[in-house]
């Protein structure tokens, strides 16, 4: 029998809401964890679609691990060879998006035809999914925000910026100020801008555009960590959809295995706050040398460490790993010299992955030196473990001002990564009474205020329940 649309005789049935997850865990876990959100407190259930080029085994099994109301399904592939090789990864996931638009709509259509289908998420890069939406007649279109606010308004405004800001964005003589960000230093600016003659920027600038379209925007940030951006986007604006922060939402659930088992054994014969745990997430890889002066300076902090060590990215970006966090190589090979020997009694090395909610969660550990990705940081704050900031791809750069000069949850490494500097920073964040304490009181509030936004009556959880409401009473 076929399920009513949900226009009024089908409000027997629950709510279905239809995702578009683009590819990297960065962009599915959020994603996943807003549908299962929706299930708890709205009894709404959901299908999450991916793209055939982000089925990974870690996908695979992740999308296994969702609940019952979170279904699932992936789009057919689509061809990309006619792209340059070394294309950017926003170019290939915005590509793919953009050709997948009619196998979406027919997606979409079928949704509707037998599912109470109240509306249809699309993710960062998933723009062009807003013509497979309108065209399957979904009514309520919403954008979601796996990034924060400060990445949101600079994307927003990019058409405009485009037309008005002459030259390169890295080339700034002042950094770049926007409504209610923190000001931004040319270099640091979204990588996927640093270049306006590439393909990559182009479909950037599009993406602004296409953001206008949607009916409602969901930014998984919470106003605690970006106040201003916060209090600005609240308000109404002309032709800008409404804005609203419901996060932080990061993944509630981490699957053992030996790796996770031992590492967590290892911190449990540690001190209380005593350890720093490195990684530089599911996608990052350093050059060889900086993963030696890594080392290195992890060893002159004197300071206990966990690190997920990855082998080095010479050979291709520093985002290589982003659809496969698995070494290829022996990532231990690339290490100085008996530095394994001379730190085992303080350090504990794990080669590609560690359960890092699990770490972070732990009371040995006491800060976290990462890349700086959204939801690292997000998982972070919510732990309230402090963080040396040491930023490689897409907008971690920008993340990692807003952290340190904005916000103050963070202190970056210097743009020199030489050992004696990535050991003073260790130190300060790890033991230092000057900016380190400063930052360790400032997570500590960042972390009470991250549960205040998600529980009963937070900020979090009241914008979600307001558009819940909005799509199913038919709103827009």
């Amino acid at each position: 029998m076929e399920m009513e649309n949900g226009n009024g005789n089908g409000s027997a049935r629950p709510p279905h809401v239809a995702m578009l997850a683009t590819p990297g865990m960065g962009h599915l876990i959020p994603l996943a964890e807003l549908a299962g959100r929706l299930a708890a407190r709205h009894g709404a259930t959901a299908t999450i679609v991916t793209f055939a080029s982000a089925a990974s085994a870690t996908q695979r099994a992740f999308l296994a691990s969702l609940p019952p109301a979170v279904a699932y399904l992936s789009l057919p592939p689509v061809d990309l060879s006619d792209l340059p090789r070394g294309a950017a990864i926003e170019t290939l996931m915005s590509e793919e998006c953009a050709r997948s638009v009619p196998a979406l709509t027919d997606i979409l259509a079928g949704l509707k035809r037998t599912t109470r289908l109240v509306a249809f998420v699309a993710d960062l890069f998933g723009a062009d999914s807003f013509d497979a939406a309108r065209d399957a007649g979904v009514a309520r279109r919403c954008l979601f925000f796996p990034s924060n606010l400060h990445v949101f308004t600079l994307i927003f405004h990019l058409p405009e910026l485009d037309a008005s800001v002459p030259g390169e964005f890295r080339d700034l003589a002042e950094p770049l100020r926007l409504p209610g960000c923190v000001p931004i230093p040319g270099p640091d600016i979204l990588m996927p801008l640093q270049d306006k003659s590439n393909p990559c920027y182009r479909w950037m600038v599009h993406h602004g555009e296409k953001y206008r379209s949607f009916d409602s925007i969901l930014v998984n940030s919470f106003d605690a960590v970006e106040p201003e951006p916060a209090r600005l986007l609240r308000q109404p604006e002309p032709g800008r959809p409404m804005v609203y922060p419901i996060g932080p939402l990061i993944q509630t659930d981490s699957s053992s295995n030996t790796e996770r088992a031992a590492c967590l054994e290892w911190l449990d014969r540690q001190p209380a706050k005593s350890v720093i745990f490195v990684s530089f997430g599911s996608g990052g890889s350093l050059p060889t040398e900086q993963m030696r002066e890594l080392a290195l300076g992890l060893e002159l902090s004197g300071q206990r460490f966990l690190w997920v060590v990855r082998s080095p990215s010479d050979e291709g970006a520093v985002n290589d790993n982003y659809y496969d966090a698995t070494s290829k190589k022996d990532p231990f090979a690339y290490l100085p010299e008996g530095f394994v020997q001379r730190t085992k009694d303080v350090g504990l090395l794990v080669p590609s992955w560690a359960p890092q909610i699990k770490v972070l969660a732990h009371e040995a550990t006491g800060g976290f030196l990462t890349h700086c990705g959204w939801n690292s940081v997000l998982e972070t704050l919510v732990h309230g473990v402090p963080m040396v900031a040491w930023p490689l791809f897409a907008e971690q750069r920008q993340n990692a001002v807003m952290l340190s000069e904005g916000v103050g949850a963070a202190i970056r490494v210097p743009e020199a990564k030489g050992r004696e500097k990535i050991a003073a920073v260790v130190r300060e964040l790890m033991v230092g009474e000057g900016k380190g304490a400063a930052v360790r009181a400032k997570v500590a509030e960042l972390q009470k205020a991250a549960a205040d936004s998600l529980g009963e009556g937070g900020k979090g959880t009241t914008a979600l329940a307001e558009v819940v409401e909005k799509w199913t009473n038919g709103e827009n």
